[in-house]
């Protein structure tokens, strides 16, 4: 697993930021949020996220912590509502004016959540990209594509329609799109779903960002499609030099994706470390539960999977205690009365949020902790 063709720890080498000493770095990539020596271009710290509704406030992120280096790909997998997409549109600042946000976010040192609305807007689409879920809606139907290609340069830069213009050429070629010079004048609905995502990409690398923050970017695709779009995707990266935040809850695009991978539940971050780190030896209960949840070559019963039993819990009304304990097969009365701490476990920079994760650590196939009644029987 890991990024195709690359080791997950082969990230280019750059100065530290300033702001970061070495003691500082080192005990921070002990807690699998950096990677010493590698230019850190976003962090962010104890982020939570909270909407106040008529039923009561809906506590969506609850201190989610991560950094992201130059030239990496974090992948941010789990259920949908466990608070993935909202914490990248806080770091966007496009979550609405009733949300309550709390923590830090910091884009190469300086603090966004601190920002104005036009150093915002400035950042937003310039320094920090987005690849939105949904390629069929995410563009203006009634503009065609290169006018609004051209609308994501001229709203950053000054300079004739024309150049801007060559740049949508430019870019439409780069993810793959054929005659991209007529392709310019078509609308949306023209583009196939397939091609509609690589203009969204297109879209999201023509001002060459730092951060490009990918929600879901294979949905509604096709298995063809979606592994080209993914091909491109790394292409494109590499040749802007972005490093890419992956929202998804497909693992298997992380482990074809993502250097690291940080796993949510119920708001907040319950594992995170190296990918393959993770997929072999995971340390959180739901991640086991994740695993087991999906096809397997490798699977010795390849007939059963071992779906997680139940369904995430409200974040209006969250249990006591660690929010995963009413479906996990591991808990006992302390995880019933104690949220766990995110804290190492067993290897270097890799963290979770279980009391028991050294039961995991003791067996060489955490995913049997989810077996049925009637595997267990057999």
């Amino acid at each position: 697993m890991g990024a195709a063709g690359s080791d997950p720890l082969d990230v280019p080498a750059a100065a530290p930021t300033e702001e970061i000493g070495p003691d500082e770095r080192a005990h921070l990539g002990h807690l699998g949020l950096s990677r010493v020596g590698a230019e850190e271009l976003l962090r962010v710290e104890d982020l939570h996220v909270d909407f106040p509704t008529d039923d009561g406030v809906v506590r969506a992120v609850r201190g989610v912590s991560y950094s992201l280096n130059a030239g990496e790909v974090l992948g941010i997998v789990g259920e949908s509502g466990s608070g993935k997409s909202v914490s990248s549109m806080a770091v966007l600042g496009l979550l609405p004016k009733s949300a309550r946000i709390r923590g830090s976010i910091r884009f190469r040192g300086d603090d966004v959540l601190g920002m104005s609305q036009p150093a915002q807007r400035s950042l937003r689409g310039r320094r920090i990209a987005m690849i939105f879920q949904d390629p069929m809606t995410a563009m203006n139907p009634v503009h065609t594509i290169g006018d609004q290609l051209a609308e994501a340069v001229l709203s950053h830069e000054l300079m004739p329609r024309r150049k801007a213009m060559a740049r949508a050429e430019e870019a439409l070629a780069l993810v793959g799109i054929p005659q991209p010079k007529t392709r310019l004048r078509s609308y949306p609905h023209e583009f196939s779903g397939g091609m509609r995502q690589r203009a969204m990409i297109a879209m999201a690398i023509i001002n060459s960002p730092d951060v490009i923050i990918a929600d879901e970017p294979t949905t509604a695709l096709d298995v063809t499609v979606q592994a080209q779009i993914l091909e491109k995707l790394i292409e494109v990266k590499d040749a802007v030099g972005a490093a890419i935040v992956l929202i998804t809850h497909d693992l298997g695009v992380v482990a074809g994706m993502a250097h690291r991978v940080l796993v949510m539940y119920a708001g907040r971050a319950v594992e995170i470390g190296e990918t393959d780190e993770v997929f072999y030896n995971a340390r959180m209960p739901y991640t086991a539960g994740l695993l087991g949840s999906i096809p397997s070559l490798e699977a010795q019963d390849a007939s059963r999977l071992r779906p997680i039993k139940g369904a995430p819990p409200s974040l209006i009304n969250l249990p006591t205690g660690c929010p995963f304990s009413p479906r996990c097969p591991l808990a006992t009365d302390i995880c019933r009365e104690q949220e766990p701490a995110l804290l190492p476990t067993d290897s270097m920079g890799h963290v979770a949020a279980c009391h028991h994760w050294d039961e995991l650590a003791g067996v060489d196939d955490p995913t049997a902790f989810f077996r049925s009644e009637s595997e267990a029987s057999r």
